[in-house]
């Protein structure tokens, strides 16, 4: 294997393995930024012996066994007085003594742990904006790039969030918990929306050569069904389930057998997972039983769930779509929605109706380096035979898109608008 390869390798591994090696040691040692530091040693010890020494058999159970023993040392090195750091490092070497088998338990099921440790880095001292910025960073293991993309906001506006906010979960000695009553109410918009972008982030990849990353997507259903646990009169908690099983019962459409996308109206309805749906509208039924109807989370399953009850494309409810998305725009006002609502409202009034929605969204900042925007703009002057202008517009979108895969996509699609207009 080379060098090259190698590394990618290990950062393949690495992108499964983090959250895991976080939480393991987080909950040994009460500390989340101190947790992240030594996972981020074990990488680099994986880095420097990997090429020379070949991957092992279970990479995940190496770097847990490299995490801890980095862990340790720090303990022992620092001599700290302070009775509970003893009793950690005590307890660590008692692990290591009663379960050798690092393999095995690093093949278990993350349970809860890494939920609560979200709850953890959403605590109230922090900005809730840097909250989920933090969470999304340092415990689920997207990039700063993947988290700016979500929040249409500089990298550099995000990395400073996140490092005030490790700066503050350090200082202020902050449980490792789940919290109850009050407290979880106060915290819980916070983890919900790090189980929405988590989710997102799988359903549509930032960057990279795979258009899904459906570990990230699983990872989010599990965590929002244990939410519905945690928060059972929360009708949000159970809106956002709907809306990711909902989304997720579309997986097995969305690509071809080489991992190339196929777009929601040309997708082979068959494929989506009826059982997943059946899911996704009780849980869509439970929230609005629980009031819910009106919440964001709700708007947006309420919108997904028009697509999974039309067997055909043709009959899609688009003028229902176009009014919940006007819904959605009230209760959380976004470029991001208009974008949506421009689509939707083509469909029911024609292109030219999305695209004076377009020409508003024209000079807002937060969509000037957004690809879908040019994306959905080419779609439209595509439909009006303007085909000219639509491969520009795929063509500046392709530019934009960090995923490969979309990338690849939105340039045949210029192509195609290319040779129309040849033709012409």
């Amino acid at each position: 294997m080379t060098a090259a390869n190698s590394h990618r390798t290990i950062l393949a591994v690495w992108r499964i393995e983090q959250p895991r090696l976080i939480t393991s040691l987080a909950r040994m040692l009460r500390d989340v930024p101190l947790a992240e530091d030594l996972t981020q040693e074990a990488l680099v010890a994986a880095l420097e012996r990997w090429p020379e020494t070949g991957v092992p058999e279970r990479p995940g159970a190496w770097l847990m066994a490299t995490a801890k023993r980095r862990a340790l040392d720090h303990l022992r090195r620092r001599q700290m007085l302070d009775r509970k750091h003893e009793m950690i490092a005590l307890d660590m070497e008692e692990e290591q003594q009663a379960m050798p088998d690092l393999d095995a338990a690093l093949d278990d099921d993350i349970g809860d742990e890494l939920l609560r440790l979200v709850f953890t880095a959403c605590h109230p001292l922090i900005s809730r904006e840097a909250r989920v910025a933090l969470a999304l960073r340092m415990i689920c293991g997207l990039t700063t790039e993947e988290i700016a993309r979500a929040f249409l906001l500089p990298e550099a506006t995000i990395a400073q969030r996140i490092v005030r906010a490790k700066r503050t979960l350090s200082e202020s000695g902050l449980a490792y918990e789940t919290p109850r009553g009050e407290e979880l109410a106060q915290r819980l918009a916070s983890v919900l929306e790090v189980v929405y972008l988590i989710f997102n982030e799988g359903y549509t990849a930032a960057r990279g050569e795979d258009w899904l990353r459906p570990q990230l997507c699983n990872e989010a259903l599990r965590m929002g069904r244990v939410l519905t646990s945690v928060a059972p009169n929360e009708p949000e908690a159970h809106a956002l389930l709907a809306l990711m099983e909902l989304n997720a019962s579309r997986t097995a459409a969305r690509t071809d057998a080489d991992g190339e996308p196929i777009l929601l109206l040309e997708q082979n309805r068959a494929l989506w997972d009826q059982l997943q749906i059946r899911r996704g509208l009780r849980a869509l039924a439970h929230a609005r039983d629980l009031g819910g109807a009106g919440g964001a989370y709700a708007l947006q399953a309420a919108i997904v769930a028009c697509h999974a009850e039309a067997h055909t494309a043709d009959v899609t409810n688009w003028s229902r779509i176009a009014g919940l998305y006007g819904e959605l725009a009230a209760v959380v006002p976004s470029p991001i929605v208009e974008l949506n609502r421009a689509v939707a409202l083509g469909m029911v009034e024609g292109p030219e109706a999305g695209l004076e929605i377009m020409d508003q969204l024209a000079h807002e900042p937060a969509l000037k380096a957004y690809h879908l925007v040019q994306s959905v703009r080419g779609d439209l002057l595509h439909k009006l035979a303007r085909f000219e202008e639509a491969r520009s517009a795929f063509e500046e979108a392709a530019t934009l898109a960090g995923n490969q895969r979309e990338r690849d996509l939105l340039s045949r699609r210029a192509a195609e608008a290319a040779a129309l207009s040849s033709q012409k």
